[in-house]
């Protein structure tokens, strides 16, 4: 099957979509993206293309999957804070009332 963009896709005898398999990042690959994602979330082109040609990984894996990911979890976390203060001030607001 070809994609839009002159690859292959390849797929099983019953015609799903074979992935790929998930990315295995070493020690220093993820010491190195955390201290690039703790300065910046987002990278531009040229940063992302920099950042994968010294730690060995495809722009898509930075972009695609570990940016993608710490920019999943920080919204997540934010939520998760946001909902914890908003029942700890409405419980504590109620507990004030006598």
């Amino acid at each position: 099957t070809e994609k839009p963009e002159g690859g292959t896709v390849r797929v099983t005898s019953k015609g799903k979509k074979i992935r790929k398999p998930r990315t295995i990042y070493s020690s220093l690959q993820i010491q190195q993206l955390n201290k690039m994602f703790q300065r910046t979330q987002y990278l531009a082109l040229p940063e992302r293309a920099e950042l994968a040609a010294k730690l060995g990984l495809t722009q898509t894996q930075i972009r695609g999957n570990y940016f993608h990911i710490q920019n999943v979890k920080k919204t997540r976390n934010l939520k998760i804070l946001h909902s914890f203060a908003y029942v700890y001030l409405k419980h504590s607001c109620t507990l004030n009332i006598t």
